[in-house]
């Protein structure tokens, strides 16, 4: 496997603000021509002002940025495939749409109005954005219905999204009893870190029927063998000064503390060019992947506060109290995420593990796409200051699921079985939407 391509930093200098892990987004190339016809460009390039809008300004964490991608890529979606055809629609073709429309015009204007009514403080750059796109295409019927197809199918999400319980009212209860999680997220300054989703749980799903359908086996029961076994390898692979972590392991977990959706993105557009996608496959993609990322983040988040379990840190802290025989508390442990946020111990429950129920969901449905696990590909993360590369989408989400357990924020089990709610995910997506037709 081609990882490491580039090593960088060490773990404690890859304490980065937050700005850092995001990262300076560098716009795509418009292209000078009339009309790009069945290029991907405009379908890049309105991915990248997604991610920008979404992450860049907005500062949205993985779970709430992937909600957002699914609005913008399934409007992008359902606007290219209205003029296009090919494929199930997701919500629907617009009726206006016509073969002739311009599909650069309809993918731009589709990505720009829902941006717009996500994020209005961000009119004025939003508003050059769609102009840049919009002067490349000749006036004409051509340019005015693909438009129109655009703006009709963002505003379709829109109204499908009304109310589906964004930014809802959730109290957040934390325990004091063996197993039950208790927040050890602070500031610099003390201060306790407040989950900024808890209510992702609650969300209507983009393509599942419930997030509940997709509850998983729950944590090992504390005074298991299994359960001593997961405590074990996290106290001793992810302390802060453990002498059995490699470097390489040590840079894997900074690495994949990035933010996921960030990545993930990264990683489709690249997958654009690389496996020569055309505009239709690029939009397609895109939507599959972004819908199955926010469907792994509303099952987990409902998965999370249901089973409601601890952190590593206050369980090997505590071990003393599991009443398992095979742990041995230890009251000065640390992880190897100690540090400022993002490296950190996050401020919600362990199980099952946030970014393998999103990360194997996106990994999974691009292993659908594409039809093969065999797909070259690589990505620069902000927070460790180096690119990895695979070979393998499998490779991929086999390194996050040890990553968790490296940084010390998270046993093993909550990592596998959050790779098994993505992966169902994955396979409800690939049986019941975006077929090709015929």
């Amino acid at each position: 496997m081609g990882r490491n391509a580039r090593r960088g930093r060490s773990a404690a200098a890859a304490a980065v603000t937050l700005a850092a892990m995001f990262g300076t987004i560098t716009p795509i190339a418009q292209r000078a021509v009339a009309d790009p016809g069945d290029s991907p460009a405009s379908v890049i390039q309105w991915n990248a002002n997604a991610q920008a809008a979404i992450i860049g300004t907005a500062g949205q964490g993985p779970t709430v940025a992937y909600l957002h991608f699914a609005m913008v890529q399934g409007a992008v979606y359902d606007a290219v495939n209205a003029i296009e055809g090919g494929y199930q629609p997701y919500l629907g073709a617009p009726a206006m749409a016509d073969p002739s429309d311009s599909v650069p015009a309809a993918v731009a204007t589709a990505a720009h109005d829902v941006l717009v009514a996500l994020f209005p403080g961000q009119v004025t750059t939003l508003d050059g954005q769609l102009a840049t796109s919009l002067s490349t295409i000749p006036d004409g019927p051509a340019k005015t219905g693909g438009i129109e197809v655009g703006a009709a199918a963002a505003a379709a999400m829109l109204a499908e999204r009304t109310n589906d319980g964004r930014f809802s009212a959730f109290t957040v209860v934390q325990g004091d009893e063996p197993g039950e999680w208790r927040s050890t997220a602070f500031t610099s300054t003390g201060a306790p870190v407040v989950e900024p989703a808890p209510w992702v749980g609650n969300v209507t799903p983009f393509l599942i029927p419930s997030a509940e359908a997709l509850r998983s086996d729950g944590p090992r029961p504390l005074t298991s063998d299994a359960y001593a076994r997961d405590l074990n390898e996290v106290k001793r692979l992810g302390s802060l000064t453990s002498t059995v972590r490699t470097d390489d392991q040590t840079e894997a977990a900074v690495f994949w503390q990035a933010n996921g959706a960030l990545l993930f993105n990264s990683i489709m557009r690249q997958l654009v060019t690389s496996q020569e996608l055309d505009m239709a496959g690029a939009a397609r993609m895109f939507a599959m992947g972004d819908m199955a990322g926010a469907d792994g983040a509303i099952s987990c988040w409902n998965d999370k506060y249901y089973w409601n379990f601890w952190r590593p840190i206050t369980a090997i802290r505590l071990a003393d109290t599991d009443g398992n025989p095979a742990t041995v508390a230890d009251p000065t442990w640390t992880p190897l995420f100690s540090g400022a946020p993002p490296l950190t111990t996050p401020a919600f429950p362990d199980h099952p593990a946030g970014h393998t129920c999103i990360s194997g969901a996106v990994v999974e449905t691009l292993k659908d796409f594409f039809g093969t696990d065999k797909v070259s590909f690589s990505a620069m993360s902000g927070l460790s200051g180096t690119t990895r590369g695979f070979d393998r989408f499998s490779e991929a989400i086999k390194e996050i699921i040890d990553a968790r357990v490296w940084g010390g924020i998270h046993f093993r089990t909550a990592d596998v079985q959050g790779h098994v709610i993505g992966r169902k995910v994955a396979h409800w997506l690939d049986r019941h939407y975006f077929a090709p037709l015929g």
